[in-house]
């Protein structure tokens, strides 16, 4: 035996309310497009047809009351029962009254949306198509319950569609004027029929983009107005989305800002003139992260909540098209207007780096524009690849600042690849610019460009050079001499990813159980280490080098080592930090020392197992009584 499925119309309404809708305000838009739909259909079989729906809040000063009026196709009594009180039958569904493809609504939940905000609807409706049926009223509850009758002619003496809604308790806001008049504007501001609110208009067609303009710049003008009343900022320029074979006409407004390639766009879609969504986020490539879209569509598919796309092969396919309009928009600015597409460049150059690593000719077209951080400046590469014929970069900006100042003054060129997409483009420039070599820049590069020091010279040093080792040794650290500008510069620290790698390894098996330091220990590969780069030009270094205290030798090596670090940017670890306290600390005890034995004291306890935070400063010294506090005329 076969039974049919019992609905309970009240969890219906529940499910709309909070799970398929965001807002009760969809209630007014399921109005709209009935009544859209329905003058579509009429107009189908009678172009001649009247074309407008009116919409009237408080229905005579009865407040939580709304009355909607359509010169639509109409509805005999049969068709009531079939398609009102049905859920899940359309009329567009079964093609009664022309191709599905005309129509916006196409679900079949109807009228039921607006149940979200109405207890009791009342549809009075006469048909077009038998014009000798009478008039015909179809009256529902929220408890799920429906009557039919039929009317005498005089109470509809025309076809079309009357339907009054009265508020759920707490929902009469929703049926004012000033919301109704609010949502009316918000959803069918582009509908291509007469619809109005009381006496007052609705409808904007046709759009901004469809408009007959004095001239170019009066129309950029009209869109710039545009967007600032629809998104609330001033474009730096327009693309139009005119793409007839897809469906669609619209722009594209271009932020005036930078903003995240997370971010995703917030643009706006009618479809047919009704407002589908304000959010629509995958309508474009993510590339394309710097504009916002207001467009109208024949051809895309929304959810069954209307309230977004349906990803299909049709959006992918609108997807592809826009994208590409918004590459030609740029590649007419790189042909003709530099000093707009430099002045777009200079906002989001990111999001054009992020196509150029997919489009070699987007790249190749780009290049001279899109800016980089080189030791040159911030310069493009096509500019940079013509100085220099190997084209060196890092990984991250850590590793360029530790090399940046001496690398330009031994003539290498060097990108920071450290920023997002810049490393990939880089790579990618022997494809766009056939003949350049790219490298990338690691601590035996830019230690092999630095002049050797003679070995005499490099021998008179050799007692300091040892005690230098010994003191970075424990910092998994070597000590090199070299010649190199400028001399202001006394030492390099240099490093790359896999002497940290390393050092990170070793602090993890010195503190590990003896089971995991075996296994961080079997991990240990070819032990690379970081370098301190000693200028032999800078005259510091010699006197470091001719003090005869090797205690203080140690504490300026350890010094100088942080120096170093401090100017590479890199974050210090915590061995480090000590490092750098206890070498600061014991500097300035050699500063106010008076003359004669040495005051003992206790900076070198300062290791690394005293530093777990970085930002901690170190106490006094146990054996060391603090100054008394300064009076308030006390100087220093």
């Amino acid at each position: 035996m076969s039974h049919t499925f019992q609905v309970d119309l009240r969890g219906l309404v529940d499910l709309l309310s909070h799970h398929l809708y965001s807002s009760p305000k969809v209630y007014l838009r399921e109005l709209l497009q009935n009544g859209v739909d329905a003058i579509t259909a009429r107009r189908a079989v009678d172009p001649a047809a009247p074309a407008a729906v009116r919409l009237l809040p408080g229905d005579g000063g009865d407040a939580g009351t709304l009355r909607v009026e359509d010169s639509g196709i109409g509805l005999t009594e049969a068709e009531m029962h079939n398609l009102l009180a049905t859920i899940g039958r359309s009329s567009k569904r079964d093609g009664l009254e022309s191709a599905r493809a005309e129509f916006l609504g196409q679900f079949g939940i109807g009228l039921l949306a607006c149940f979200v905000v109405a207890e009791e609807i009342r549809v009075v409706s006469r048909s077009a198509r038998d014009r000798g049926a009478p008039p015909v009223e179809w009256r529902a509850r929220d408890d799920g319950s429906y009557t039919v009758r039929t009317l005498p002619p005089e109470a509809r003496t025309e076809p079309g569609t009357t339907v009054r809604l009265v508020a759920r308790p707490g929902a009469e806001d929703w049926l004012s004027a000033a919301r109704v008049a609010e949502l009316a504007h918000y959803f069918g501001a582009l509908l291509p029929y007469d619809v109005r609110v009381g006496d007052r208009p609705v409808s904007e067609r046709p759009a901004v983009w469809e408009r007959a303009h004095p001239g170019p710049a009066a129309r950029r003008t009209a869109l710039a107005e545009h967007c600032r009343e629809t998104f609330g900022f001033t474009p730096l320029d327009a693309i139009e989305l005119d793409v007839p074979l897809a469906g669609l006409r619209g722009v594209a407004y271009v932020l005036p800002s930078a903003v995240s390639p997370a971010q995703r766009g917030a643009h706006r879609v009618h479809l047919k003139g009704m407002l589908l969504t304000d959010r629509a986020d995958a309508l474009l490539p993510d590339w394309a992260f710097f504009v916002r879209c207001v467009l109208d569509s024949d051809s895309l598919r929304p959810t069954a909540s209307r309230e977004n796309l349906y990803e299909d092969d049709t959006l992918s396919a609108v997807r592809e098209v826009l994208g590409e309009r918004v590459r030609a928009w740029l590649a007419e600015l790189a042909a003709g207007e530099p000093q707009r597409l430099a002045q777009f460049l200079s906002v989001h150059h990111l999001g054009v780096k992020s196509l150029a690593r997919h489009d070699a000719e987007m790249l190749r077209l780009m290049l001279p524009w899109l800016p980089f951080e080189t030791t040159e400046g911030r310069v493009s590469l096509e500019e940079f690849a013509r100085r220099h014929p190997v084209v060196h970069f890092t990984r991250s900006t850590q590793e360029y600042h530790q090399v940046a100042a001496i690398a330009a003054a031994q003539g290498i060129g060097v990108v920071n690849g450290g920023y997002t997409y810049d490393t990939e483009l880089v790579e990618l420039l022997p494809t766009a610019r056939p003949g350049t070599a790219v490298a990338e820049l690691d601590p035996d590069t830019v230690t092999a460009h630095l002049d050797s020091v003679a070995p005499d010279a490099e021998l008179a040093l050799a007692p300091f050079l040892a005690a230098a080792r010994a003191a970075l040794d424990p910092l998994g650290c070597d000590v090199v001499l070299r010649a190199f500008q400028p001399v202001t510069v006394p030492a390099l620290h240099l490093d790359d990813r896999e002497a940290r790698h390393e050092q990170s390894r070793a602090e993890e098996a010195e503190a590990a159980d003896g089971l995991w330091a075996g296994i961080l220990g079997s991990l240990r590969g070819g032990r690379p280490r970081a370098r301190l780069v000693l200028n032999h030009l800078s005259p510091l270094v010699h006197r470091m080098a001719a003090a005869p205290d090797p205690e203080l030798v140690a504490t300026a090596v350890e010094a100088l080592y942080g120096q170093a670090l401090l100017s590479s940017t890199r974050p210090l670890r915590p061995a480090e930090s000590a490092l750098l306290n206890r070498a600061f600390l014991g500097l300035l005890d050699r500063a106010v020392r008076p003359t004669g034995p040495a005051t003992p004291a206790s900076y070198d306890s300062f290791d690394s197992s005293d530093a777990s935070d970085s930002s901690d400063s170190p106490t006094a010294p146990p054996d060391q009584t603090p100054p008394p506090p300064r009076t308030s005329g006390e100087t220093r």
